[in-house]
């Protein structure tokens, strides 16, 4: 049998997350980081109170349920936490590029002032 696959079973068993009423495991993805960290919580309460009741018996499904429930978010929140991270990596990697490209701007500026008038009139004449 095939690794178990949390989304999967998310999909397969419905999943639904308190959240503003009843959410899916699809609309995670539209929440931020923060509302995901609400939900977390608030499954780890769950968690707790269910292994409060059941500490001589076998895990439940429903605790097995709350378990991948909060593996997901784990899931997302670090997802998006990566992709901030990298479009902020971004964002600088652009503005560095942006500084150095008037860095080397500046510095032909700087080459064709130090040229000779003859010079200059040769390149003119090339164009």
């Amino acid at each position: 049998m095939p690794e178990k696959n949390i989304f999967e079973i998310a999909l397969r068993e419905k999943y639904r997350y308190n959240f503003r009423g009843q959410i899916t495991t699809e609309d995670l993805w539209d929440l931020s980081v923060e509302q995901l960290d609400k939900i977390f919580k608030g499954l780890n309460d769950e968690i707790r109170k269910t292994e409060e009741e059941s500490l001589l018996t076998e895990k439940s499904k429903e605790g097995e349920t709350l378990r991948n429930k909060v593996a997901i978010i784990r899931y997302i929140v670090a997802y998006k936490l990566t992709e901030r991270e990298n479009a902020k990596k971004a964002v600088e990697n652009s503005q560095k590029k942006k500084k150095i490209l008037d860095i080397i701007s500046r510095k032909q500026d700087e080459q064709l002032q130090n040229l000779s008038v003859d010079e200059l009139m040769a390149m003119l004449n090339d164009l």
